[in-house]
């Protein structure tokens, strides 16, 4: 066996300021083509499916959400307890336990029990973009359809809808290493306000019970099902980070490859039969999770290479999604292998991943009839990918439909 540290191994630099859109692609294509492993900031990028997959569902590997806190310096506060408590970062009868009281609300039945008020919101979105013919996609479309989506799911205020965007906004830049040691106060700031938020609406709940998920997990908590206040207060918080800016960023994401590739926009609006397999193709291709971090808590061989324990693994999806011989393609009919790794794998399988797919088939079902022969209408502009990778400008132009 020889030491991951003594292997000589090509160097990839996630961390690089120019790390985005097609530069990020080539740079990871690049590395790729030099083997399954190399070497980056905080340790190791892993390039390979069969070896991420390994790595996500090995029950020696955690996520190191705490570890590289400490590495930027968040040794205590709100986003230091935060961290610890977040269902990511727990383990063993703790995260099943807690998965197991909130799975129930995100199967693919549950999921679908929402698909009226998705058509319900994009027919409003529709509505307000009028007889134009283009828009900014993200602020016109993306960013309100999945806050309005995740402040339903929670039972707030569509008023609400705005201010839960800007929460998850920022609370997810908990998993961006640049923002964490440049944007610490304003992350902690959003972490203040949405905990506060959450307590009231808890107590609102409390006072005027309803059928949703947040009446689910008061119902736990009340009935003794192993549930405590502060893990209800968790969970709810859990569900509002990762439900708004994820979506948005997917769907963004899913448009510009479609505005890129007018003959897949026109074939779905044919055959609108196909949107699972379109959803299927964006979630692989442009995954808004790029890397997926892991520590290892003790030492594991693989492939006659040891990784001592504490080593820092990131999990590239979009690399184990694109593997050869046509994996750089956009093609909505390809017969793909549906293991994609965009949801992560293993016992941290993304809870929100049917929620998710459902609002992403909504919408594409409802936008290829609204916005035909989708194009750019300027260069879209994608943010950095240390965390969430999303768009910040989606612009596009579309022909009036002409059933309209």
């Amino acid at each position: 066996m020889t030491a991951v540290t003594a292997l000589d191994l090509p160097e990839f630099d996630y961390l690089a300021p120019d790390l985005t859109g097609a530069v990020y692609h080539e740079r990871l294509a690049a590395v790729a083509a030099q083997g399954w492993l190399a070497r980056a900031p905080l340790g190791f990028v892993v390039l390979e499916r069969a070896a991420g997959e390994f790595f996500l569902r090995s029950r020696h590997t955690a996520f190191p959400g705490r570890e590289i806190a400490e590495f930027f310096g968040v040794r205590g506060g709100r986003l230091a307890d935060h961290i610890d408590a977040n269902i990511l970062n727990l383990s063993g009868d703790v995260h099943r336990r807690l998965r197991k009281l909130v799975g129930p609300a995100f199967t693919p039945h549950a999921a679908d029990r929402w698909r009226p008020t998705m058509r319900e919101f994009l027919a409003r979105i529709g509505a307000d973009i009028g007889p134009s013919t283009s828009c900014e996609f993200v602020a016109t479309v993306a960013k309100p359809y999945a806050s309005l989506m995740i402040s339903t799911v929670l039972g707030a205020s569509e008023d609400d809808a705005p201010r839960l965007h800007e929460w998850s906004n920022w609370i997810q830049k908990q998993f961006d290493v640049k923002a964490l040691s440049t944007e610490l106060p304003r992350i902690e700031e959003a972490l203040d306000e949405a905990y506060a938020y959450v307590e009231t609406l808890l107590a609102r709940h409390r006072s005027e019970p309803v059928d949703d998920l947040v009446g689910a997990l008061l119902a736990a908590e009340d009935e003794g099902a192993g549930l405590s206040h502060d893990e209800c207060v968790n969970l709810v918080l859990n569900v509002l980070a990762g439900g708004v800016d994820t979506t948005q960023s997917q769907l963004a994401h899913g448009i510009r490859l479609f505005a890129e590739h007018p003959d897949q926009w026109a074939l779905l609006r044919d055959r609108p039969e196909l949107v699972d397999q379109a959803v299927a193709e964006i979630l692989r291709l442009e995954p808004i999770t790029p890397f997926t971090a892991r520590i290892c808590v003790a030492p594991i061989e693989y492939r006659d290479v040891t990784f001592p324990e504490n080593t820092i693994l990131a999990i590239c999806a979009e690399r184990a999604n694109r593997e050869p011989p046509d994996g750089n393609d956009f093609d909505i009919t390809a017969e793909r292998d549906t293991r994609v790794l965009t949801f992560g794998a293993g016992t941290h399988y993304c809870l929100g991943a049917n929620l998710a797919r459902a609002e992403l088939a909504e919408a594409l079902t409802y936008l290829a009839t609204r916005m035909p022969e989708l194009t750019l209408d300027g260069t879209p502009e994608a943010t950095g990918v240390e965390g969430i990778y999303g768009m910040h400008s989606l612009p596009v132009r579309w022909s009036w439909p002409s059933a309209q």
